[in-house]
């Protein structure tokens, strides 16, 4: 059968970049995702002909040209690798699966993706996919915090990645950031605009992130004297809907905060609508501040102010740990885990300002319903 030929489509201007271009960077011009320009790039069939125009167009436009390193590893054995995963963020899990795939794309990596839970469920997975031979395994939030899932996989002597631990086992690899220092920072810029009665949201109980994040802001509040209220400190669980609940909390207090920290972008999210809700002006009448910069926070109105950890740079390095361990293990070198602890950055937007003089009680929020 004679396949129609389709006319590629026409792809946006583009500038020059000083840097190669990724898969990603096809991806986004193309408008698909990294998988479908890698099932492209291998020549699959089962790709609609007007995707695979747009991705032809988006090649030729950026110029990509593969990793020829990788290319030259597709005659090699390859690379098994189990992702794991139970993280109730899509956007975190969204940029997260983007770094593995880069990195899978040049080093001759095949990915193993399973969602389960930080239970039994995943010590059966995990168990299962060490059974099948896979070479490591990449465990994010959640699942980096389960001490019989580690266990199980540091007693089976496969490699493995831990992403985003607050509390790193020496045992496996880890990529992180320091969630102490980065919460600090952020809690010392909200007290610089002013804010003396700042909220916080805590992450997920299991985690040890939120912990280091808590520490941080309870150290910053305590050095800079600000107000150490326990009624100013509410637990969430990372997500959206938990983040409704606290902000419900908080915003309800007789003195409500001017200022509210969460320790994710989804639960700040989850503030600023509440806050919407009440006829509360964001930053005018609460500043409100996220953590880890995904998606969602330049995609909410007002853009959110939080701190930026690198997902997807993290998600590559813990790939990069892993082809290295493998390769030297496979050739009979040593194998020790590596640990790297990654940069974060404060971003600033639109929805953080010093505070203003006005009513603070509830009553007062009611009456602007």
């Amino acid at each position: 059968m004679t396949r129609n030929k389709v006319k590629p489509e026409p792809v946006p201007a583009v500038e020059v970049r000083s840097q190669a271009p990724t898969m990603s960077d096809v991806a986004k011009l193309a408008g698909v995702s990294p998988m479908t320009v890698s099932r492209v790039m291998n020549g699959d069939t089962n790709v609609r002909e007007k995707t695979r125009s747009r991705v032809d167009a988006a090649v030729a436009a950026l110029n990509y040209v593969p990793n020829q390193a990788a290319r030259r590893l597709a005659g090699s054995p390859p690379i098994r690798v189990g992702f794991l995963y139970s993280n109730p963020s899509a956007g975190y899990l969204s940029e997260f699966l983007v770094g593995l795939l880069n990195q899978a794309s040049q080093n001759n990596v095949q990915l193993v993706v399973e969602k389960c839970e930080a239970d039994e469920h995943g010590v059966e997975q995990a168990r299962r996919l060490i059974a099948n031979g896979v070479d490591g395994i990449i465990l994010p939030p959640p699942l980096c915090d389960t001490a019989h899932l580690i266990d199980l996989i540091a007693a089976s002597g496969t490699p493995a990645v831990t992403v985003a631990c607050g509390e790193p086992d020496a045992r496996l690899s880890g990529v992180s950031i320091d969630d102490y220092v980065a919460a600090h920072a952020m809690t010392c810029h909200l007290i610089s605009l002013g804010h003396q009665r700042i909220g916080f949201v805590i992450g997920h109980p299991n985690q040890s992130a939120s912990a280091r994040r808590l520490a941080g802001f309870k150290a910053a509040i305590a050095e800079k004297n600000a107000q150490a209220s326990p009624e100013l400190v509410v637990q969430g669980m990372f997500t959206y809907r938990s983040g409704l609940d606290a902000a419900e909390t908080l915003l309800g207090l007789e003195q409500r905060p001017t200022a509210i920290f969460a320790s994710n972008d989804d639960m700040a999210a989850a503030v600023v609508a509440i806050a919407h809700r009440l006829g509360l002006d964001v930053p005018g009448d609460l500043t409100v501040a996220g953590f880890d910069d995904t998606a969602l926070a330049s995609t909410i109105w007002p853009e959110l102010t939080t701190v930026r950890q690198p997902i997807t740079e993290m998600a590559e390095a813990a790939v990069q740990f892993l082809v290295r361990q493998i390769r030297a293990r496979r050739s009979g070198a040593p194998d020790a885990p590596e640990h790297l602890v990654m940069e974060h950055a404060l971003i600033r937007r639109q929805s953080d300002a010093a505070p203003r003089l006005r009513p603070s009680s509830r009553t007062a929020a009611k009456q602007r319903l």
